[in-house]
C-alpha cells in the first residue's frame, strides 16, 4: 500500500483528499507546512508528495527543491489555483511530476497519482537492477589471483572513476567485455547506458548508420529517423569491441567525434553534441596494424590513454582452479539447474590446468558447462571432459621410469621433441603459434623441427 503525503495549510483540503485516497487503497499522511512535511519525509517511507504552491513560510516550490535533495526520484504533484499556473509550470522544470488546478475532479487527481506512482515503481526497479548489475560487474568478480590479474584489478580501480578512454587488448575469449563492463559499472556514469558495438559485425555502410544514426530518407529504406549509438550512449559509455576491424574511413570520422564531441547523422547537416566515455577492445596488435597502414596512429593514441592487457589463460594457469569452481557454481546453482555436480576430481583439475586453452576463459567455461550437463555423478571426473582435452593434456614426466644408462642429453632431447610435437598439434601446425606456446622464436622452432625431423 503506497503512502502519499498531502501538504496544504488549508484544514479541509488534506482531510477531503485523504478520504478520496483511502477509497482508492492509498494511505495518506498530512502536513500543514513545508517544515512539517520535511520532518515526515525524514522519518517515513513516502511514495508521492501532493503539495499546494502557496503556503506560509516555505512555499510548495521551495518544498519541491528540498524534496529533490532528499530523494531525486520521488514524484511531487503541485496543486495550484489558476493565478499560479506560471509558478506551477516553473516547478515542472525543477522536477515536479505534474501540476493540477484547484478545484479538480476526483478522478483526475487519482489518474495523476496512479500514473506517477507507476513511474516511480519502474524507476525504483531500474535502480535495483542497476545495483545488481553493478555488483555483478564489480572488479572483485573478475576471477584470478595471478600477478597479471592483480595488476588488472589495480588499473580498473584507478581508471574507472576517471573519464579517460581505455583500450583493452587480449585474445578472443579472455574477458575483454567483462573488463569494459567493470570499468563502466564502477564509474561515475554507471547509472547511464553502456552501449556495446561489435565493429566486426557490420559492413561499413551499416556500421556508419549504426554509430551515427540517420535522418529520414537518408538512403533507400530509411523510412524514419534513427538515433545512432553515439547519441544513445550520451552521458554513458560506448564500448567498441574489435576496434581493429573498424574501416579506415570510419576511423577518421570516429577521431573527429572524439575531438569535436559532436556528430552529424547520415543524411543530416545538424551538429548534435554528444558526451560519452569511450572504451575500445581488440584482439589485434594495433601497433602492427599501424605499420601495415590498416589503423590510424592518431586514433590509436586517442584510444590508448589507459591500456589494459589481458593475458591468455595459458599464461596464468594458477587461476584455472578458481575459474573451474566459479563455473561449477554458476551452472549448478539456481532453480533451473538439473545437475547434481558439486565438485571436480583433482585429476580432472590437473588435466584442465595442463591444457593449452586457445579459446581462453570462454573455452574453459564451455567445457565446464558441458561436463556439468553430461556428467553422470556428483563429481566431474576426467572421463567427463571432452576427448580432445584429454588427448592434448601435457604428458606427465615419469623420472623413475627412465631406464638406467640413459644419459641426461638423450632424456632432455626426447622431452624437447615430445613438447615440440605437442605444440605443433595444438597450433594446427601453424609455426608462429607453436613457437608462442613453447616460448621460443620462430627461427628457433624451425631449427628444432629440422633437428628432430618433425614434419610440418
Amino acid at each position: 500500500m503506497e503512502n502519499i503525503l498531502i501538504v496544504d495549510d488549508e484544514k479541509n483540503y488534506p482531510r477531503i483528499i485523504g478520504e478520496i485516497l483511502q477509497e482508492e487503497g492509498y494511505t495518506s499522511l498530512t502536513a500543514s507546512s513545508g517544515m512539517e512535511a520535511l520532518d515526515i519525509l525524514n522519518n517515513e517511507l513516502i511514495d508521492l508528495v501532493l503539495t499546494d504552491v502557496k503556503m506560509p513560510g516555505m512555499s510548495g516550490i521551495q518544498l519541491l527543491e528540498k524534496i529533490k535533495e532528499i530523494n531525486l526520484d520521488i514524484p511531487v504533484i503541485i496543486m495550484t489555483a489558476y493565478g499560479s499556473v506560471e509558478k506551477a509550470v516553473g516547478a515542472m522544470h525543477k522536477g515536479a511530476y505534474t501540476f493540477i488546478l484547484k478545484p479538480f475532479e476526483n478522478q483526475t487527481l487519482i489518474a495523476h497519482i496512479a500514473k506517477a506512482i507507476s513511474v516511480y515503481r519502474i524507476v525504483q526497479e531500474n535502480s535495483i537492477l542497476r545495483d545488481a548489475i553493478s555488483s555483478r560487474y564489480s572488479f572483485n568478480n573478475i576471477i584470478g589471483k595471478s600477478k597479471p590479474m592483480q595488476e588488472i584489478y589495480e588499473i580498473i580501480k584507478k581508471v574507472a572513476p576517471s573519464n579517460a578512454s581505455a583500450l583493452i587488448e587480449g585474445e578472443s575469449g579472455t574477458g575483454k567485455e567483462l573488463v569494459a563492463k567493470s570499468i563502466h559499472y564502477n564509474s561515475l556514469r554507471k547509472n547511464k547506458s553502456l552501449v556495446v558495438v561489435n565493429c566486426s559485425a557490420f559492413v561499413e555502410t551499416l556500421l556508419e548508420s549504426e554509430l551515427f544514426g540517420h535522418e529520414k530518407g537518408a538512403f533507400t529504406g530509411a523510412g524514419t529517423m534513427k538515433k545512432g549509438r553515439f547519441e544513445i550512449s550520451d552521458k554513458g559509455t560506448l564500448f567498441l569491441d574489435e576496434i581493429g576491424e573498424l574501416p579506415i574511413s570510419l576511423q577518421v570520422k570516429l577521431l573527429r567525434v572524439l575531438q569535436e564531441k559532436t556528430i552529424e547523422r547520415v543524411g543530416g547537416t545538424r551538429s548534435i553534441p554528444v558526451d560519452f566515455r569511450l572504451i575500445a577492445a581488440t584482439n589485434k596488435n594495433l601497433e602492427d596494424e599501424i605499420k601495415k597502414g590498416r589503423f590510424r596512429e592518431d586514433l590509436y593514441y586517442r584510444l590508448n590513454v589507459v591500456k589494459v592487457v589481458i593475458p591468455p589463460l595459458r599464461e596464468r594457469s594458477e587461476d584455472i582452479p578458481l575459474l573451474i569452481n566459479h563455473f561449477i557454481n554458476k551452472y549448478t546453482s539456481g532453480e533451473h539447474s538439473v545437475s547434481n555436480v558439486s565438485e571436480i576430481d583433482p585429476e580432472a583439475v590437473k588435466i584442465l590446468c595442463d591444457y593449452q586453452w586457445q579459446g581462453n576463459v570462454r573455452e574453459l567455461e564451455n567445457t565446464i558447462e558441458r561436463s556439468v550437463i553430461l556428467g553422470s555423478g556428483n563429481i566431474i571426473t576426467p572421463s567427463d571432459l571432452p576427448l580432445q582435452i584429454r588427448q592434448n593434456m601435457s604428458p606427465t614426466l615419469d623420472l623413475d621410469g627412465i631406464p638406467e644408462g640413459v644419459g641426461l642429453a638423450e632424456t632432455l632431447a626426447a622431452v624437447e621433441k615430445r613438447m615440440i610435437q605437442r605444440a605443433m598439434k595444438l597450433s594446427g601446425n601453424v609455426q608462429t603459434k607453436a613457437a608462442q606456446l613453447l616460448g621460443i622464436g620462430k627461427s628457433g622452432l624451425n631449427q628444432k623441427l629440422k633437428k628432430f625431423n618433425i614434419d610440418n
